[in-house]
């Protein structure tokens, strides 16, 4: 069975929230399956390792995961309008598929968390996309045909579902913001299909 990878990085949840949503749209498709994937953290010290296999939560990242999915769902919060460090990191060890051309025309979209409603959600959407553009995949967003993007008080863009986290980190995903997960997940999965009949 195809499956979309569902990668994601999360320190406080609420990312992982988001990948879970996304990964029932995806699954909502016949036939497509989610494979939820992370990446451990980085640390500025040298000596400091993360356990092969994380202590809860979904498995690490291998580049076979990325090179044989049908299409990508890349999560991160946001860290100064930019992608999260552990996620940037495993994205450098991706030349190998870049040289080979492995992940060109592949759909892939990405989805963000933040702690204010004006911290750099979009700014960090589109630094995910740009190393993804340089892998060859096709980027999809959320179009306005989802009505909750028009409404939402929290988080949501066309470039890709958001989440307002808030300062504590703790705030849950709304009911407009699953909505919108589901919905690129579900979209991602069928243009992963209709790709792979063409």
């Amino acid at each position: 069975m195809s499956y979309i990878l569902v990668l994601y990085y999360s320190r406080y949840g609420a990312v992982k929230q988001m990948a879970q949503h996304i990964a029932r749209g995806v699954e909502s498709i016949t036939n497509m399956e989610a494979r939820i994937r992370t990446v451990p953290s980085v640390s500025p010290s040298t000596e400091a390792t993360e356990p092969s296999i994380p202590e809860s939560g979904a498995i690490y990242v291998t580049l076979d995961d990325l090179k044989n999915c049908a299409g990508l769902a890349l999560g991160s919060p946001t860290r100064f309008g930019n992608m999260a460090a552990p996620m940037k990191y495993f994205i450098d060890q991706t030349s190998s598929l870049w040289l080979s051309g492995s992940l060109v025309n592949k759909p892939a979209t990405a989805f963000s968390s933040t702690a204010s409603l004006h911290g750099g959600q979009e700014t960090t959407l589109l630094s995910m996309m740009l190393p993804l553009f340089h892998l060859g995949f096709i980027l999809l967003g959320v179009p306005y045909t989802e009505l909750d993007l028009n409404t939402t008080q929290s988080g949501g863009t066309p470039y890709g579902t958001t989440h307002v986290a808030g300062a504590s980190g703790k705030n849950p995903v709304t009911d407009e913001e699953s909505r919108l997960c589901f919905a690129q997940g579900k979209r991602l999965a069928e243009i992963a299909m209709q790709l792979q009949k063409i």
